[in-house]
């Protein structure tokens, strides 16, 4: 094109016409919650996670839903061989009509498969292995992700087809490679969970074409990914009622309520230095905490290990589950439970105070969807949901006073309070 040369023209905005921007669906039911709909055509998208976590089986299940539903679809495996991906797709899904196979690594020869099968779909597993044999450098290197992945990203929009790209990910979760990467594409899905767990989470971190804050849940069998749609009491299915150390809290998820079990163990120790261990929850976050408790509610963990997890290889990163955590470490240290039909809620301030969290409604009605009953929330909070009761609270202190977990560990010598209406009269209050 001529140096100066108009390659669109200016256009009113209300005359736009974006019908073929509309998402499409992929006939997996968690992967469209989380893309609004489904994929776009035209447009990129970058799966991005750790090795053996379910990337190449969830892109096969995609590609076996596209094909039955009509669709050509093109599958690049440039890291293993056809044999392989046969073999999986034949434990997985047996039947894959209008789906092709093609092993390779240079982009010519994927562009050249890609102009002879004229597909709507395409998997390119993985972009770091792609090279471009005019570029003298080792394929995964910065340059030629970068080319690699500009040509596919060009090639998608010519052809209006959807591109879907794997990604590797560095020792610290984020995706290797370039930053370019990730801006030059439209959609970037980060699918992860632990390895020793079935479960999996599916965000998108970036999309162009909807909102990010949505999650798809996965449960790995042995046909492969299954979708969890309700996945309700899937976090709390194995929990132990009695035990202490073990708090609920009823977290969000873009716009789906999740009640996860927030659990601690405070342990006295001689060492020097006490452990402080956080699994699926923020450390500093647990420090934080610890010394709000030590300050604000008389807590002294300086001689002691703490350890912390949230239950079910899930990760909860918001700062509303603070007073569920706050809950579990003096339950443990007071080795006293929490009710069994108590969920805690609220962001916890350095001066002890609990402040209120968004969408408070909506956590408390699945709480009581679930059979809990009360539920400990800031004192700025609406009024509960019907089937649930709210006990306001406006400090940690009052928190732990309306549990029944104020004092020293009290092992065996009186009964414990089993519900928050067993607490004395004086300790409701917030």
């Amino acid at each position: 094109m001529p140096v100066g040369a108009v390659a669109d023209r200016p256009q009113l905005m209300g005359n736009v016409e974006s019908g073929a921007w509309q998402p499409l669906p992929t006939g997996i039911g968690e992967l469209d919650r989380v893309l609004g709909g489904g994929l776009v055509a035209g447009s990129v998208t970058l799966v991005g996670g750790e090795p053996g976590i379910g990337k190449s089986t969830l892109l096969l299940q995609v590609l076996a839903s596209l094909g039955a539903s009509g669709a050509r679809c093109l599958l690049v495996t440039a890291e293993e061989s056809k044999q392989q991906v046969h073999l999986r797709a034949g434990r997985l899904v047996p039947h894959m009509p209008n789906v092709w196979l093609v092993s390779g690594t240079e982009l010519p020869q994927i562009s050249a498969h890609i102009e002879s099968i004229a597909p709507t779909h395409v998997v390119v597993d993985s972009v770091q292995t792609i090279l471009d044999p005019e570029i003298a450098s080792a394929p995964g290197s910065v340059t030629q992700v970068r080319e690699c992945a500009y040509q596919l990203v060009r090639l998608s929009k010519q052809r209006a087809m959807a591109t879907m790209l794997v990604g590797h990910v560095t020792k610290d979760g984020g995706l290797a490679g370039p930053r370019v990467l990730e801006h030059v594409v439209d959609t970037v899905l980060s699918f992860d969970g632990d390895r020793h767990h079935s479960l999996r989470l599916l965000r998108a971190t970036k999309h162009r074409f909807g909102p990010t804050g949505e999650l798809g849940i996965f449960e790995m069998t042995g046909q492969g990914l299954q979708g969890v749609p309700d996945a309700g009491g899937l976090f709390l299915s194995d929990r132990r009622s009695g035990v202490p150390g073990s708090a609920v809290v009823p977290t969000l998820e873009g716009h789906r309520p999740l009640l996860v079990e927030v659990q601690a163990l405070v342990v006295q120790t001689g060492a020097p230095m006490p452990r402080r261990s956080a699994q699926g929850l923020d450390s500093g976050r647990l420090a934080l905490l610890l010394a709000v408790l030590q300050q604000r509610s008389g807590m002294d963990t300086s001689k002691a290990d703490v350890y912390a997890l949230a239950a079910g290889g899930v990760k909860v990163a918001e700062p509303g589950a603070d007073l569920a955590l706050c809950l579990a470490l003096k339950s443990s240290a007071v080795d006293r439970p929490l009710p069994d039909d108590l969920v805690a809620c609220g962001e916890v301030g350095l001066g002890g105070e609990v402040r209120q969290v968004g969408q408070m409604e909506r956590r408390l009605a699945e709480a009581a969807r679930l059979g809990f009953r009360r539920a400990l929330v800031p004192a700025s909070a609406p009024p509960a949901p019907p089937g649930i009761t709210a006990v306001p609270v406006a400090t940690v202190e009052a928190a732990v006073a309306a549990a029944g977990l104020r004092g020293k560990a009290m092992r065996g010598t009186q009964p414990m309070p089993t519900t928050i209406a067993q607490c004395p009269p004086g300790e409701i209050s917030g």
